[in-house]
C-alpha cells in the first residue's frame, strides 16, 4: 500500500509548482525543461494500477461519518484535499458552533490582478461550509450556494472564513459563512445542504 503521508507531501510539492509557475516569468529554456520533466513524471504516474477512491470512501464510511485519518478518499477531494495537488491552503479549527478556516489563496487562484477568482472563493466557501456537516456527523450534499462579494478578495493574503449552522428543516441544513481579510468582510455565503442516508453517500449517481 502506498504511503498516504508521502502522497500528501507530493501533493503539496505539486501545489508549490503550480503557484511558482504562475508567479514567475520563466524564460523559454526553463519552460522547456519543465515541460520535459513534467511529461516524464506524468507518464510514470498515469500507469496502472489506478487509485480506487470510491472503495476507500465506502470503507471509511463503514466506521461512521465523517471518516477519520488519511487514506479515506476524502483527502483526495477537490478544493481542500490535502492529497490533491490542485487544492487550496486551508487550516480548519472548531470554535464552539463555528467552523473557523484560515485560508491563503495563492497566485494560481488569481482572477483580476491581485484579486482571487470569484469561482475559487465560492469553491472554498463550499468546502468550509462542508466542515459544518462533518461537525454534525451527518452526510449531506450541497443543494444551493449563494455568494455575495462585498469587496475584492485578495490573493496571497491571510483570510479567515467562519461557517455555522443557523437552521434546519427536515433534510435541509441552512449554513451561513463569511470571509474576512483583516477586519474587513470581503465575502459572505449562504448554503443549503441536503442530508442523505450514509449508505448512499458514496457512489450513488443521484443521492437526493
Amino acid at each position: 500500500m502506498p504511503s498516504e503521508a508521502a502522497r500528501e507531501v507530493a501533493a503539496a510539492a505539486l501545489r508549490d509548482l503550480n503557484h511558482a509557475f504562475t508567479k514567475q516569468d520563466a524564460d523559454a529554456d526553463v519552460l522547456t525543461d519543465v515541460t520535459r520533466d513534467v511529461r516524464a513524471l506524468t507518464a510514470g504516474l498515469d500507469a496502472p494500477p489506478r487509485r480506487d477512491r470510491l472503495a476507500r470512501m465506502r470503507s471509511s464510511l463503514d466506521d461512521g461519518f465523517p471518516p477519520a485519518g488519511a487514506g479515506s478518499g476524502f483527502n483526495d477531494r477537490a478544493v481542500a484535499g490535502t492529497a490533491n495537488p490542485t487544492s487550496v491552503d486551508i487550516d480548519v479549527e472548531f470554535e464552539d458552533v463555528d467552523v473557523v478556516a484560515q485560508v491563503v489563496l495563492r497566485r494560481a487562484f488569481e482572477g483580476a490582478p491581485g484579486r482571487a477568482h470569484g469561482g475559487i472563493v465560492a469553491a472554498v466557501f463550499d468546502d468550509v461550509t462542508g466542515f459544518v456537516i462533518g461537525q454534525l456527523r451527518e452526510p449531506a450534499f450541497t443543494g444551493e450556494l449563494t455568494v455575495r462579494y462585498e469587496q475584492p478578495v485578495p490573493i496571497e493574503t491571510p483570510l479567515e472564513m467562519r461557517a455555522r449552522l443557523v437552521d434546519r428543516e427536515r433534510r435541509k441544513l441552512f449554513i451561513t459563512a463569511e470571509c474576512r481579510a483583516g477586519d474587513a468582510v470581503v465575502a459572505t455565503c449562504k448554503a443549503i445542504y441536503i442530508t442523505v442516508d450514509p449508505a448512499r453517500f458514496a457512489g450513488s449517481p443521484d443521492p437526493r
